[in-house]
């Protein structure tokens, strides 16, 4: 058989391409990860359907009482799951430091492989790393959602900002459509 420049270079591309599949797959891989060392999940199920209803405005008379934004986490986090974290809390800390002071937003790292943390957990429906968003009414209603967008936004801190400040004064007057 007869070796051309051209099958050479094709199949040194096959290799450098093979590589970096592996060491990307080893890379997500490495950082989520829970304290026996499997990988950590990073989607989180659905809530319950007895908590809270499926709405899209709250009606004239209900009123948010409370937001709970979390940022929940394994033990050992990768770098996009601690930017999440970061990003949320400066958000939070940057535009709504009086919400925050007065409890009307809570926000807190929830690592969700502790036990002292099971309730919430359970509470929320959540698995491996996510930021969840609970908004509590004033006729006893509870009701959380997971977003995804934001892991779409962490390449630009001001970008991600903008867009969860817009989903929580969105959440803070009643509105629970879709961010």
């Amino acid at each position: 058989m007869i070796k051309t420049a051209h099958s050479s270079t094709v199949a040194r591309a096959g290799a450098v391409v093979a590589l970096g599949v592996i060491l990307l797959a080893a890379a997500l891989l490495a950082g989520c990860t829970t304290q026996n060392g499997s990988v950590a999940s990073v989607v989180t199920p659905a809530p319950p359907a007895t908590i809270g209803s499926s709405v899209s405005t709250l009606p004239d008379n209900v009123t948010v009482t409370k937001l709970e934004v979390f940022h929940f986490h394994p033990t050992r986090q990768c770098v996009s799951c601690i930017t999440i974290g970061d990003y949320a809390n400066a958000t939070l800390t940057t535009y709504f430091a009086d919400e925050l002071a007065s409890g009307t937003i809570v926000f807190r790292h929830i690592n969700g492989e502790l036990e002292e943390n099971r309730e919430v957990v359970e509470l929320y429906g959540a698995s491996g790393s996510s930021l969840w968003l609970g908004v509590h009414t004033s006729d006893g209603k509870f009701y959380p959602e997971e977003n995804l967008k934001v892991w779409y936004r962490t390449d630009d801190k001001q970008k991600f900002m903008d867009y969860l400040k817009g989903v929580v004064e969105t959440r803070l007057a009643g509105d629970l459509s879709p961010a």
